[in-house]
């Protein structure tokens, strides 16, 4: 099979020659792969690896004044000074790896709902350049799945207004809460829809990025989340599901309690399974949601991978796929997040050559 007809069977739960393997990573980590595969581009190494990657493919975003912004996913994008919604980037540098985090919210002083009015970075629909992304979705679905764009509701939210305000807001101003969600749902979906209208069938997979939990427990109480996030993220997931599409949903951390409320929304793919943090067993996941969604990531990158020796990475792996993909199928293995540099690269081969090796029983 083909990488592309391997992660497609996986989503139709359909039989496969072996588990698909995909692989996330920083930069720095793509030029070392790019380097001991000796290739160019990104796309080249895939192969050389045979990854069953799920390509990203994200826009950039060119302000009205023809300057480029940071792109979709804001920290981590590269070109401009601010995201794409006007939020300022600072570059850092952490040992071998160099980030853009964010800096000031701006969106900090803005206390009522009429007041956004006057926000001058809301981002046009006009200003995506659609035309290039379409052609990299395109020469990538010649080999591979296709994922894209990326979209968020509430970690742009705590962009523009900052963390420790954004968790204030959900108690205090509710009117306001709504007001910057309704003009972030409503930038993106109308983005989506000229996007999957132009990339057509070469594309397979939204990514929905919306992290609610951190490493011991929920960011928001339930009860808050099915207020605020749950009704959007349904109008999200009928809208993909409406052009052919699956939704491809990303949280990291504890976020056990709002499993089932996700998968409820119509999220098809849930990622990253970080198996670390109270709740989220593998087996007890499985068992519980296995016949309701597919399973994207598991693989430690707290230890195993960035840490531990190339035999702990072998059973890091050989656990997940004996648990989140015990039937042999349901499951897509890949790092539990991007690999960060410094991992060593004998870690990286050995979680993918395990899967490769991995035989279907």
């Amino acid at each position: 099979m083909t990488p592309r007809e391997r992660i497609l069977a996986i989503l139709n739960r359909e039989p496969v020659d072996r588990l698909p393997v995909d692989l996330w990573h920083t930069p720095e980590i793509g030029e070392l792969l790019r380097q001991y595969c000796g290739v160019a581009d990104d796309l080249a190494m895939y192969r050389a690896l045979g990854l069953d990657k799920i390509v990203w493919a994200f826009m950039d975003y060119r302000t009205d004044a023809g300057e480029r912004a940071g792109g979709q996913s804001g920290a981590g994008a590269e070109g401009g000074s601010r995201t794409m919604w006007g939020v300022p980037l600072k570059d850092v540098q952490a040992g071998a790896a160099h980030y853009s985090e964010f800096g000031s919210a701006p969106l900090a002083d803005y206390e009522t709902p009429e007041s956004l009015n006057d926000y001058p970075w809301w981002p046009s629909v006009e200003g995506f350049d659609y035309d290039s992304a379409v052609a990299n979705v395109r020469e990538a679905a010649k080999d591979f799945a296709v994922i894209g764009p990326w979209v968020s509701f509430f970690e742009i939210y705590c962009q523009l207004r900052g963390m420790e305000q954004s968790m204030m807001d959900l108690i205090e101003a509710p009117e306001l809460v709504d007001a910057i969600l309704d003009r972030v749902e409503f930038i993106q979906t109308e983005m989506m829809r000229r996007f999957f209208a132009r990339a057509g069938k070469s594309l397979d997979l939204v990514f929905i990025s919306d992290d609610i939990a951190g490493q011991t427990s929920l960011l928001m109480a339930p009860a808050q989340w099915k207020r605020y996030l749950q009704p959007r993220l349904k109008r999200w997931c009928e809208l993909i599901h409406s052009h052919g599409l699956r939704a491809f949903y990303h949280t990291d951390g504890a976020a056990r309690p709002l499993l089932g409320a996700i998968l409820d929304s119509g999220v098809d793919v849930l990622n990253p399974i970080q198996h670390a943090c109270p709740g989220m067993d593998l087996k007890e996941l499985k068992h519980e949601f296995g016949d309701r969604v597919i399973f994207h990531g598991g693989v430690d990158n707290q230890f195993a991978l960035p840490r531990g020796t190339p035999e702990d990475v072998c059973r890091e792996t050989r656990y997940c796929l004996d648990t989140l993909g015990d039937d042999r199928q349901g499951f897509i293995c890949c790092s539990c997040h991007n690999v960060q540099a410094g991992t060593p690269l004998e870690n990286i081969l050995a979680m993918i050559e395990t899967v490769q090796r991995e035989p279907l029983q």
